[in-house]
């Protein structure tokens, strides 16, 4: 008689929204933590110490080193699915992506724009976006690598995974069924609600520049989560994005976009 194949074990699913949930929570709580910090130390004077010219130089880091651990920690509750086609289209998706998302302040610079903009303009995002975290706050070599080195992997890797992690691993699961067992429900399913629901939320999670751009970044990785069904090709796209994006800030000095 052939042996009785082991029953997989069933996921907690205490646990596995735990793994979905906590990272992106205490992200966000650093974001927090630097609106409060910012409004009682920061102090914009040339004499001040790097710390308190932006606490974003040392929050960011931090924020950075807590989520990995976190990340780390629930490793293995997360299903990527990593796949070369899906991946490879996911740098496709991403470089189209944040090309919308750079278009609005790429025209301000050629159409010749200074100052504030108004109406239609700043609505649609053609804003400078100069004005932000700038590693040349530091003239010795090693801190300001550093700095630069920490801000490319919390953007190109933390921010990829714990967003797409939440946003497409979690919520899209639970506004299809909040009510019942949602971790039964198959990873991309596409609703009308969890569009709406999911894309709004991610559009108003940014700054008002961003929202035209950020509705058309978070349709296109809704696309790319139902087509695919493929968790890693998400991370991939908002990984390729934020990498060129920042390569875009350094060479032409957007830090605002940060």
């Amino acid at each position: 008689m052939p042996a009785t194949q082991p029953q997989q074990p069933v996921a907690d699913p205490a646990l596995l929204t735990r793994a979905h949930v906590l990272p992106l929570a205490v992200f966000m709580a650093f974001m927090v933590l630097l609106q409060l910090l910012g409004s009682l130390i920061e102090w914009k004077h040339p004499d001040a110490p790097w710390w308190r010219q932006d606490p974003a130089q040392f929050i960011y880091p931090l924020q950075t080193l807590v989520s990995i651990v976190l990340l780390a920690k629930y490793w293995r509750s997360y299903r990527f699915s990593w796949s070369w086609r899906w991946g490879l289209l996911g740098v496709v998706f991403g470089a189209v992506g944040i090309g919308c998302w750079l278009l609005p302040t790429t025209l301000y610079d050629a159409w010749g724009c200074s100052g504030k903009t108004t109406g239609w303009m700043h609505a649609l995002g053609v804003v400078a976006r100069s004005d932000g975290f700038n590693p040349g706050l530091f003239s010795n070599p090693l801190a300001y690598w550093a700095a630069l080195g920490m801000r490319f992997l919390r953007a190109a890797v933390v921010v990829a995974l714990v967003e797409e992690i939440f946003w497409r691993g979690f919520l899209m699961r639970f506004v299809c069924d909040w009510e019942g067992d949602y971790w039964h429900q198959p990873f991309g399913r596409a609703t009308w609600r969890s569009y709406l629901l999911v894309t709004g939320l991610f559009i108003f999670s940014h700054g008002a520049p961003d929202w035209p751009a950020a509705w058309v970044y978070g349709s296109l990785t809704y696309l790319l989560c139902v087509w695919s069904k493929n968790l890693g090709a998400c991370v991939i796209m908002h990984a390729t994005a934020n990498f060129l994006m920042g390569l875009y800030i350094m060479a032409y000095g957007k830090f605002g976009l940060w």
